[in-house]
């Protein structure tokens, strides 16, 4: 009898590991062109004024501009840059060009890579975004952590969307976020 449970539980365990190598599978080694929620890159040139490239990201709700010169990719500006190069300086943002404010030189990917590369450069370098380019360095999207999270959720939609209201934490406005 005790060998009997022994090889069910062994069984249970080989079903469980298979499953996670499918999720896995499903979730990590598609190619990152099949993220649903990716937005087509905004492009603009260097010498753009940081109040502009501010802008475009607001008016298009995103995080980041890719920077581009001669239709290469040569930059990127994101709301980090925001944060932690512009608030608080002394900068005019009439006259500051992204140009001398981007990110030069971001590392980049191709929409035809699997989706474990850009959580490898997200999470080694530290970044939230990742330029996604063609075979000429033509910017053509750009993937984000939040579009990996989303495509996440998307294949554990009833996992995580079904879940019951916590009872301990009730928020009465929704603030931050």
């Amino acid at each position: 009898m005790d060998e009997e449970i022994i090889q069910e539980e062994e069984a249970i365990a080989e079903e469980r590991t298979e499953d996670a190598a499918r999720l896995g599978a499903t979730i990590l080694y598609r190619p990152i062109r099949e993220v649903a929620t990716m937005k087509p890159a905004i492009c603009v040139p260097p010498t753009t004024s940081v109040r502009a490239a501010i802008q475009r990201m607001q008016d298009q709700g995103v995080g980041c501009v890719l920077v581009e010169a001669a239709g290469e990719l040569v930059g990127i500006f994101t709301e980090r840059d925001v944060l932690t190069k512009v608030v608080g300086a002394q900068i005019d943002l009439d006259t500051a060009t992204v140009g001398s404010l981007m990110t030069p030189e971001p590392e980049a990917l191709s929409p035809d890579d699997r989706v474990q590369y850009a959580l490898n450069k997200m999470t080694v370098g530290g970044f939230r975004h990742i330029p996604l380019v063609d075979d000429d360095n033509r910017p053509v999207g750009v993937v984000s952590m939040r579009n990996v999270v989303d495509h996440m959720v998307e294949v554990f939609r009833t996992e995580v969307l079904n879940l019951p209201p916590s009872p301990r934490r009730v928020f009465r406005a929704r603030e931050g976020a």
